[in-house]
């Protein structure tokens, strides 16, 4: 329900924060910053490609304003990219500059396709180590290139060329090259390096700017014959023409460009979301990265660089972030920055001319080399992708880089059959136990061993299966059910525990991620997908959806999901020993567990020792709820744990629900760590302000959360089945007054509201409520929005228009979530309507 509507905002749209005016000014600042680090490494990378150095110039502007302003990553900055510049140069030397030009053009087409198509996240499916490895290659292949430049040589058509050539070339150095290219390396090494008030000034100009001009400036006072930049006049630049070659040799060319353009853009799209979420609070970031737009975006900007005679068009990982660094709110800065290109391609050609080409190729030798990233290599050996990594290396220097893609792609394959069909199984006898233990994924590769090493146990022996794995393919499974029903029907027993020894809970996995016995493929761990545990004369057995042969087969498949964090199958047994009266379950409650329903016996009552088990209480079950977290969930979440702690808390969001133990507002939100500030009580229930016996300690909460957190909305959430809704229509004026009869005090509003006929009923959309007790849940919901309008902050912000008030429903029983609708109905009621999977 929402109380007051939104204000026009000041701010202008996703692409920008803040003031209009204020963001240009950060987009200029920030634009500046990238054109200082774009110019020189478009020359850089164009004299690498051997393509015109107008070429650079050309995809950098068009990168910038083309992409920039139709891409989906509004912080990306694109242009001639140091990824591209192998396979750039290979097609120039067999098809020449025009050729590859036409070649950038069908390439954009390509992309364009591809993006219509909406395939742009399949493209995130190459594998990291493959893609890092063919970076890496480049890179390599780069610095092998530039280094026989630097030392005043000419490189060779091949990386294995200029490795074979490096003798002949050192043995034959100009002094004159040798000496710009290390001025320019040790400043681009030095620059960020300097230290003080003066280092922090100096820091403002790029390392890559303060190099090619250090060394621009040094030859020219030293009076050095050099080659330098020669950039024609414009009215002599190629233009592109039709392909001619091999057809079969400019699809592969195309493709290639399309393929390693598009993969670098799009992770580089995922890199910048990144660094803007480390970077930057909620408030002033941009929206995250359409894929599918930035390939459209990409794709426009290669056919108009190739149109124009310019390089291959990507996104920038170097230029992205200090766009990002620099402070740019908006897709402007890089517009901007593509504008300033332009600018100096037409004003500054007399300085450019200046610059030495080896003052360019070491500047490029860094880059090449800083390709080769040691974070990378760290993340692939973590994960032990090395091997994949290595192989992209090495196939990239010598054949080229589809070929080294094609053989990463090989190699990663190879290592995963590898690892699917790698399993160790072991047998121990320790104290008359049979210990057996299955490391890794047991597929039918695994079936001979695995019967083998059963087999030999004998039958009237106690046998401990213990499951290491993620996965537990059809014939797996049988064999081990097999096995299971043959041990037992000999009279041994059988134990079924996951990793650790942790045994597996009945109807669901192990608790400490044991890998979970399900049929058919597809049983993994950690997702209750078939394993159970039965326990009868001191046995175990096998069980679970589709797994398990007699009683209870497919029981409780809605419960599985959540097995660990309940014992949720105790409800089996006791519903075995103790029938539920059906006719006293209300219509829409069944299942609940309502206590005035009488589906649940006491806790008290016995139980059959040969049907349940008791349940883990206390010390225990904590303990393993939070070992299973630490192993399982902290690693997941430990780093985004670790920038809320960095940056505090910003819920977007108060939301006030009952203590129901049935109520997990994560999962039913769909929220995460920082998401929501939650405040739960008996009955959802809001204090107003100068109430008797009130409680400070939610209009505490109420406070802190709207005039310190500045939330956007508060949502109260009642829910089906309440008890402190029972409560209140079962309270007799008599009884003695105890904490709960006090809180539950605040609760009478809402009773008077649902007898009163000056106040419009609630009811949830196509239908009556169900009895009383969901009419009063209802109502409530209603009457607690009231009490939240009383309490000052509350109506302050309100009437500013800067917070929305909400009301919610949920019905356990369906798992279904209702919204309060604005106003009422046609006879005079307060609807609530059901929330779809695609609202």
């Amino acid at each position: 329900m929402t109380t007051a509507a939104t204000p026009p905002s000041t701010t202008p749209g996703p692409d920008g924060a803040g003031p209009r005016l204020k963001g240009l000014h950060a987009d200029l600042s920030a634009s500046v910053a990238v054109f200082l680090i774009a110019l020189p490494l478009s020359l850089g990378i164009a004299l690498a490609t051997g393509a015109p150095l107008q070429a650079g110039l050309v995809a950098a502007a068009v990168g910038g304003i083309v992409a920039g302003r139709l891409g989906g990553a509004p912080l990306q900055v694109s242009g001639p990219t140091a990824g591209l510049t192998v396979v750039t140069a290979g097609l120039i030397q067999h098809y020449g500059w025009r050729t590859t030009c036409a070649i950038t053009v069908l390439a954009g087409c390509c992309q364009l396709g591809l993006a219509f198509l909406r395939t742009a996240r399949s493209a995130l499916l190459v594998s990291p180590a493959i893609m890092h490895g063919m970076l890496a290659g480049i890179g390599v292949t780069i610095a092998l290139a530039q280094l026989h430049i630097v030392l005043g040589g000419t490189p060779q058509s091949s990386a294995v060329a200029n490795v074979l050539g490096l003798p002949a070339q050192l043995a034959d150095l100009h002094p004159a090259a040798l000496g710009v290219s290390a001025l320019t390396l040790c400043v681009l090494l030095l620059w960020p390096r300097i230290p003080g008030r003066a280092g922090r000034a100096l820091r403002k100009v790029p390392a890559a700017l303060a190099a090619v001009a250090t060394a621009t400036a040094g030859a020219a006072l030293a009076g050095l014959d050099l080659p330098r930049v020669d950039l024609p006049s414009w009215s002599s630049h190629a233009l592109p023409e039709l392909p001619q070659g091999p057809v079969l040799g400019i699809v592969a060319a195309v493709l290639t460009i399309t393929l390693v353009g598009s993969v670098e853009s799009l992770m580089s799209s995922v890199a910048t979301d990144k660094l803007i979420a480390s970077e930057r609070g909620t408030g002033d970031r941009p929206p995250r990265a359409d894929l599918d737009r930035e390939l459209r975006g990409q794709g426009a900007a290669n056919i108009a660089s190739g149109m124009l005679g310019g390089l291959p068009v990507a996104a920038v990982a170097v230029r992205s972030a200090a766009n990002v660094k620099s402070g740019a709110v908006s897709r402007k800065s890089a517009m901007l920055h593509g504008l300033w290109v332009v600018l100096a391609a037409g004003l500054l050609v007399p300085v450019l001319d200046l610059i030495p080409l080896a003052a360019l190729a070491a500047l490029v030798l860094a880059v090449g080399i800083q390709v080769v990233s040691i974070t990378h290599l760290r993340t692939v050996t973590r994960y032990r992708e090395v091997l994949v990594y290595a192989a992209t290396i090495v196939a990239v220097v010598l054949g080229g880089v589809l070929e080294g893609v094609a053989v990463g792609v090989a190699v990663a394959v190879a290592l995963a059959m590898h690892r699917l069909a790698r399993t160790r199984i072991t047998l121990d006898e320790t104290d008359g136990v049979h210990r057996v233990r299955a490391r890794g994924q047991l597929t039918f590769l695994a079936v001979p061993r695995l019967s083998r090493v059963l087999n030999s146990i004998p039958h009237e022996g106690h046998a401990v299966i213990e499951l290491d794995g993620s996965f537990i393919d059809h014939a797996a499974y049988e064999i081990l059910q097999d096995w299971q029903d043959s041990h037992l029907a000999h009279g041994g027993s059988v134990e079924l525990t996951g990793r650790g020894g942790t045994a597996i809970s009945r109807g669901g996995q192990a608790r400490s991620t044991g890998a979970t016995a399900g049929t058919g493929t597809g049983a993994h761990t950690g997702q209750g997908s078939g394993s159970g545990r039965a326990t009868a004369g001191g046995s175990t057995a096998i069980g679970g959806a589709g797994g398990h042969r007699g009683e209870g087969r497919g029981a409780h498949q809605c419960c599985r999901p959540w097995t660990p964090w309940q014992n949720h199958c105790d409800h089996r047994a006791l519903s075995a020993a103790h029938p539920a009266p059906a006719a006293h379950v209300p219509a829409g409650e069944a299942g609940e567990g309502r206590e005035a329903a009488g589906t649940i016996p006491s806790a008290a009552e016995p139980r059959d020792a040969a049907t349940a088990s008791p349940r883990r209480r206390g010390a225990g079950q904590l303990a393993s709820g939070i070992s299973a977290f630490q192993r399982d969930t902290a690693p997941r979440v430990r780093d985004e744990l670790a920038r809320l702690a960095r940056e505090g808390q910003r819920p977007s969001q108060l939301f006030l629900t009952c203590a129901d133990s049935r109520l997990v507002t994560s999962m039913i939100t769909a929220s995460g760590p920082g998401d929501l500030f939650t405040v739960r009580n008996v009955g959802n229930l809001v204090p107003p302000p100068g109430a008797e016996a009130t409680d400070d300690s939610v209009a505490a909460a109420i406070e802190y959360a709207v005039d310190v957190l500045k939330v956007d909305s508060i949502t109260v959430c009642g829910h089906s089945g309440c008890g402190a809704m029972q409560a209140l229509l079962n309270s007799h004026p008599g009884a003695p007054m105890t904490p709960l009869r006090r809180w539950l005090r605040h609760g009478l509003p809402s009773l008077e509201r649902m007898a009163s006929r000056h106040h419009a009923w609630a009811r949830i959309a196509g239908r009556l409520p169900a009895d009383a007790v969901e009419q009063l849940c209802l109502t409530n919901v209603v009457q607690q929005l009231d009490h939240l309008r009383a309490h000052e902050s509350v109506a302050r912000r309100l009437a500013d228009g800067t917070l929305e008030l909400h009301g919610m429903y949920f019905h356990v029983g369906e798992a279904q979530a209702y919204l309060l609708s604005e106003g009422e109905d046609f006879f005079d009621c307060r609807v609530f309507d059901s929330v779809g999977q695609n609202a």
